[in-house]
């Protein structure tokens, strides 16, 4: 666990030290986009920020190939060349995409290439665990296409769902944390040593999520871009793929338990965690799909549909709806992790049912602030008293409710590319107080 640890703490801290001077270069290469219409932010803001993500990926491995225990993977295992070699393909496209903007089609067939670049060195789904019936195995071409497929949708739906400040990077973070749970617990428990390069990957990404998150988080200075986007999809497909694909459900269990675990769906695990870490992307990416074939649009045609957009259109503020997305994403995984546990407990599924309970009035609450009666409110912080009151210790009037809706979105007229704003988006210093800045991530 130190070693799995040291990996994360290292990619991390790369990759938090590497964004500062990557926001300079984005800034000095001109790669920050005109604002456009579906897009929630003010400012342009510069993005590349895969290239730091990507560096600190190169240096979690690199780290983890020259400790004790896990310089084993390399040795017994090529998954970690192959993650690196489909990891390098994808980022060059993200980058060329981020500068550019190439054609969605052409970014498609990338993305099906690196993940023909990781089959070909051997990170592929050999065999399935159905249930009630057990593994089955799969033939090559099986195999392979079960494999892009999945690559290719775990990419497009972290890249779908990268719309707000810290968003996609935070949701991703909690899944992997989940995943390295699960896959920790199949290589520690049961001495599963095919579980190792899961456990690595999972690791990194965390680490490469939390090192890119400060510099992401509402308002922020630097967005992944698809160079980050794709990336860390990737990283997150390659470790599902290798416990899905690479791990038999069967060594797990044994005798009449091994017999039972053909009857129950729940213990089928190994299938369904790669599927809930990516539950709120991939619903994201079906809904997107549908809404835009609908209307006769392309499927890539990009709009204001997606659901962090609707938490905004329905009230919530920018914080609120990426915090409300983070509580979606830890319920579904860690429910999942909790649930392969310990199946037969009925205070999980109480838990959950509980949280989701919870989850649908945050929703359903989106312009609840909490306010304290009048004579309590000189004990209480001025956010919490009443907006006479705090009109009445600034020594001002309390502003109309209606006038300052309609006048609002006035204010919040986009800036053009090439003039200063709040992010620094023409400037390297620190950003403006501003209090009304709204920032968002690369929308899709």
């Amino acid at each position: 666990m130190r070693e799995y640890l040291l990996t994360l703490c290292v990619t991390a801290a790369v990759t938090y030290l590497l964004t500062g001077p990557v926001r300079k270069f984005a800034i000095v290469a001109g790669a920050m986009p005109e604002i456009r219409a579906r897009d929630v932010h003010r400012e342009p803001t510069p993005r590349l920020g895969g290239i730091a993500m990507f560096f600190g990926l190169c240096a979690g491995l690199l780290v983890a190939d020259h400790l004790t225990n896990l310089s084993a993977v390399f040795e017994k295992s090529n998954e970690p060349r192959a993650l690196l070699s489909g990891a390098a393909l994808i980022w060059l496209i993200g980058v060329l995409d981020d500068k550019f903007e190439i054609d969605a089609l052409i970014k498609l067939g990338g993305q099906v290439i690196a993940a023909g670049v990781m089959v070909m060195q051997g990170l592929t789904i050999l065999w399935l665990p159905i249930p009630k019936v057990g593994t089955v195995a799969l033939t090559q071409w099986q195999g392979t296409l079960l494999t892009v497929a999945l690559v290719v949708i775990t990419i497009n739906a972290v890249n779908f769902v990268d719309g707000l400040d810290g968003l996609a990077a935070g949701m991703v973070c909690i899944a992997a944390a989940a995943f390295f749970m699960y896959a920790y617990r199949i290589w520690y428990s049961y001495g599963i040593e095919a579980a190792a390069p899961a456990t690595l990957f999972s690791a990194i990404l965390m680490g490469m999520c939390l090192g890119f998150l400060p510099h992401n988080m509402h308002p922020a200075r630097i967005f992944m871009g698809d160079s980050g986007s794709m990336l860390i999809g990737l990283v997150l497909a390659a470790g599902a793929i290798s416990v899905t694909g690479q791990v038999d459900p069967d060594n797990l269990f044994g005798g009449s338990e091994r017999s039972a675990v053909h009857q129950m769906v729940p213990l089928y695990i190994p299938l369904l965690m790669p599927l809930t870490i990516i539950a709120i992307p991939a619903a994201d990416l079906i809904l997107a799909i549908v809404r835009r074939t609908w209307r006769g649009q392309s499927p890539f045609a990009a709009d204001r549909g997606h659901l962090h957009h609707r938490l905004l259109e329905i009230g919530h503020s920018h914080s609120r709806a990426v915090l409300i997305m983070y509580f979606w994403s830890a319920l579904i995984a860690f429910g999942a992790l909790t649930y392969s546990v310990n199946s037969a407990s009925m205070w999980i599924v109480l838990g959950v049912v509980v949280l989701s309970a919870i989850g649908l009035i945050l929703l359903l609450l989106p312009r609840f602030t909490p306010r304290t009666p009048r004579w309590a409110e000189h004990f209480v912080p001025p956010r919490y008293r009443g907006s006479r009151a705090v009109a009445r210790s600034a020594g001002t009037t309390a502003p109309d409710p209606d006038t300052a809706e309609k006048t609002a979105p006035e204010s919040r007229t986009p800036v053009a590319a090439g003039a200063a704003g709040p992010n620094g988006a023409t400037a390297l210093g620190a950003r403006s107080p501003l209090p009304d800045r709204r920032g968002a991530g690369s929308s899709h």
